[in-house]
């Protein structure tokens, strides 16, 4: 990565393993019939924008998700099941992290909610004995503190304004295309991470980079 000294990176399907099919599969035992319908429809709807651009709160989510399932499932099932697609945080990526930020800067660029950031963080303290993910970056932006989220340009723009990096020595890695392309569209270098493909892949040998 000739002429790079900063990578901001991806988090979901980069970092953390997920798996979106979980959480079908809890909402479903929930007694939501047309989950794959409604996470469709809420995927586009201003409800899930907003809450990832924290422009709706937890609890406000939570009253929209009760419409949709049975009356007697609680506050902390639905909870639960939104959270299922979280998996793990591989040890050798974390290394590779460490690693890296020998070299480089390293941010992170996350569309999240609050919801998933604590659970995220629970997982790492549980798993690693490591209480935020912020620990492995120079700093770390959630789209629901930003106000921001990708493939919108503001988003990226805001990482490098007030870090003030020159996007061409920068690189985003993300695995959704539609999120490279937001990244291209303000200068960044930029990584489309491919399943099966890692970021160990991307920068094996870690020493050599």
């Amino acid at each position: 990565m000739q002429g790079i000294k900063n990578i901001i990176f991806d988090l979901g399907g980069v970092i953390l393993n997920i798996d979106y099919q979980l959480t079908h599969e809890a909402f479903t035992k929930l007694g939501v019939k047309n989950f794959n319908e409604l996470y469709s429809q809420f995927r586009g709807s201003s409800l899930f924008n907003g809450l990832e651009t924290g422009h709706v709160s937890t609890a406000e989510f939570l009253a929209e998700m009760h419409k949709h399932v049975p009356e007697n499932v609680t506050d902390e099932q639905i909870t639960t099941a939104w959270n299922a697609m979280l998996l793990d945080f591989p040890v050798q990526r974390l290394q590779l992290l460490q690693q890296l930020r020998q070299h480089y800067s390293l941010y992170l660029l996350s569309n999240t909610n609050a919801i998933h950031l604590e659970e995220f963080n629970r997982l790492l303290q549980e798993s690693r004995g490591i209480p935020s993910l912020s620990s492995f970056f120079d700093r770390a932006y959630y789209s629901h503190e930003m106000g921001q989220r990708k493939p919108d340009k503001a988003a990226y723009q805001m990482v490098l304004d007030q870090n003030g990096l020159n996007a061409a020595e920068t690189v985003f890695i993300d695995d959704l295309l539609p999120n490279i392309e937001g990244a291209r569209a303000v200068g960044l270098q930029t990584i489309h991470l491919e399943s099966p493909k890692t970021i160990l892949d991307i920068f094996r040998p870690a020493s050599a980079v």
